[in-house]
Parts: C-alpha cells; sequence; structure tokens
C-alpha cells in the first residue's frame, strides 16, 4: 500500500510540475528545486519570448497575450515546451527518489514522539498524525493514575 501511494504522489508532483515548472517540487517539499526550475522558467521566457508579446500583454491583458502567443516562432514554444517537459521528469524523478529512500533516523530527539510507522520520518508528539504521509497514529493509552478518594 505504501508503494502505492508513494508512486501516486509522484504522479501528483509531475502534474503539477506540467502546470507551472516548480510547482511539483513545492508538493514534495523539495524548495531549493522548486525555486531553481521556477528562476529557469522565468529566465527562459524572459530571454525566448518577444518583445511583442510583452507589449500585447501590457495593453490587451491575458488575452492579448494568448493572441500574440499564436504568432510565437517555433523556437519559443519549444524552448518554453521543453523547460516544461524536463521539470515533469525531474519532479517525478524526485518523488520516486524521496520515496526510495527511507531517511535513516537516530534515537528519536527529545521533544519527539518517535518516527512514522508508515514513512519511518520523525514525528511531532503533539500530533496525532504523521505531517509527512498524513497517516493517523493510534495514540496508545497510558495507564491512568489511581484516583484517590478524599
Amino acid at each position: 500500500m505504501q508503494r502505492s501511494w508513494l508512486q501516486r504522489r509522484s504522479l501528483i508532483a509531475s502534474a503539477l510540475a506540467f502546470v507551472y515548472p516548480g510547482l511539483g517540487h513545492v508538493y514534495l517539499r523539495a524548495w531549493i528545486r522548486a525555486i531553481a526550475w521556477f528562476g529557469l522558467a522565468l529566465v527562459t521566457a524572459a530571454m525566448v519570448v518577444p518583445e511583442s508579446a510583452l507589449t500585447a500583454f501590457r495593453t490587451g491583458g491575458l488575452s492579448g497575450l494568448l493572441e500574440a502567443s499564436q504568432n510565437f516562432p517555433i523556437e519559443v514554444t519549444l524552448s518554453l515546451f521543453v523547460v516544461r517537459i524536463l521539470n515533469v521528469i525531474d519532479a517525478y524523478l524526485t518523488g520516486l527518489r524521496d520515496s526510495a529512500q527511507p531517511e535513516a533516523e537516530p534515537e528519536a530527539a527529545e521533544g519527539t514522539a518517535g518516527s512514522c510507522p508508515e514513512c519511518g520520518r520523525e514525528l511531532d508528539e503533539d500530533l496525532d498524525f504523521c505531517p509527512w504521509c498524513t497517516t493517523r497514529l493510534d495514540d496508545e493509552p497510558e495507564d491512568p493514575e489511581p484516583v484517590t478518594s478524599r
């Protein structure tokens, strides 16, 4: 069951990465990669999108930009598409890599509740679920203190 969840997580990250580069990495909590892909997408767009498209956006808004994008040369469209596809592949592989390497935690640190039985990551003692994989944790009942009557 855990393996199918991790594959599904990689597929969700890939779909989000296709929506916009870096978004799938945000879902995977790969912050540095997310910022890098977001920046690469912006830099690529700034380098290849013609000035006429920016002028169309300033005057006509989003509809003006969409109209101008229909006249983009194939090099512009292809370069933007390649960045997007490479990002989708990287998000998928990052999701698989993160799932294939369970983090080896040393003994639970002070103030933590140990590790999750599903994903093996460190838990917070104040939560009744794993913040990494959202598995519900069953609290083991503690021995009740004897009640003394006065």
